[in-house]
C-alpha cells in the first residue's frame, strides 16, 4: 500500500545533489589532467578520448548515487537508481553489517540480499564524523527492526535487537558515544575503507547491551 512506503535515505535529496556537484567538479578536473597527459603523448584526439574514458563512467556512477533512493514497502526493501531492485526482508538470506571509513566519515550499513551470493542492497543506517552524526529517524529504525524481527532468517533477529537498542539509547537521550551504532562505527579498525563485521562479533556486542 502507498501509505506503507517509508523513505530510508540517510542523505537528503539536497545533500545528494550537493555531493554530485562536488564530485562532478573533481571528476572533470581529474579527467582534464589525465587527458592533458595523454594528449601530450598521443595528440589531441587521444587526449580527448582519454579524458572521456575517465570522466564518463565516473560521472555516470556519481549520478546514479545522486539518483539513488531507498524505501521500505511493508517488509520489502526497495532501491531505485537507474533501475529498481528489491529484497523481501522476511526472506533475505544474506544480512551483513559493514562499516566504511571515507575521509574520516564512518558509515554503518546493512547489506541485504535474497541469496548468499546475490547482489546486495546497501542500506546506510548511521554516519558519524568529528562534526557529529546522521542517523535514520525513529520511525524508520522502528519499522526496520520490526521487519527484521519477522524474518525467516534467525540471524536477522540480532540486527533487529541492535536497532531496538539504538532506539532505547535515543529515548534515554544518550549522546553519540552512548549509542550502539556509534560504538560499532568506531569499534571497526582503522586503515580500511570497508570492514565487514563478523556475525559472531555483532551478536556478542548486542548481548553486551542487555
Amino acid at each position: 500500500m502507498a501509505d506503507e512506503r517509508l523513505p530510508l535515505d540517510l542523505i537528503t535529496r539536497a545533500g545528494a545533489g550537493k555531493r554530485f556537484r562536488m564530485a562532478a567538479i573533481v571528476i572533470v578536473i581529474l579527467a582534464a589532467a589525465i587527458g592533458g597527459i595523454v594528449g601530450l603523448i598521443g595528440g589531441r584526439v587521444a587526449g580527448l578520448v582519454g579524458a572521456a574514458a575517465v570522466a564518463v563512467p565516473l560521472l555516470l556512477f556519481s549520478w546514479s548515487q545522486a539518483r539513488r533512493r531507498l524505501w521500505l514497502d511493508s517488509r520489502k526493501l526497495v532501491m531505485r537508481a537507474f533501475g529498481r531492485r528489491s529484497v523481501d526482508l522476511a526472506k533475505a538470506d544474506r544480512l551483513e553489517l559493514v562499516v566504511t571509513n571515507v575521509r574520516a566519515v564512518r558509515t554503518v550499513s546493512l547489506l541485504v540480499a535474497d541469496t548468499p551470493k546475490g547482489r546486495a542492497i546497501n542500506l546506510a543506517v548511521a554516519s558519524y564524523s568529528a562534526a557529529g552524526g546522521t542517523e535514520l529517524g525513529i520511525l524508520a529504525l522502528r519499522r526496520l527492526a520490526d521487519a527484521l524481527a519477522a524474518s525467516e532468517n534467525t540471524g536477522a533477529l540480532v540486527f533487529s535487537e541492535l536497532l531496538v537498542a539504538q532506539l532505547r539509547a535515543e529515548a534515554r537521550e544518550e549522546g553519540l558515544a552512548g549509542r550502539p551504532l556509534y560504538q560499532l562505527a568506531y569499534a571497526a579498525p582503522d586503515g580500511k575503507l570497508a570492514v565487514r563485521l563478523k556475525a559472531e562479533a555483532v551478536t556478542k556486542f548486542v548481548a553486551s547491551l542487555e
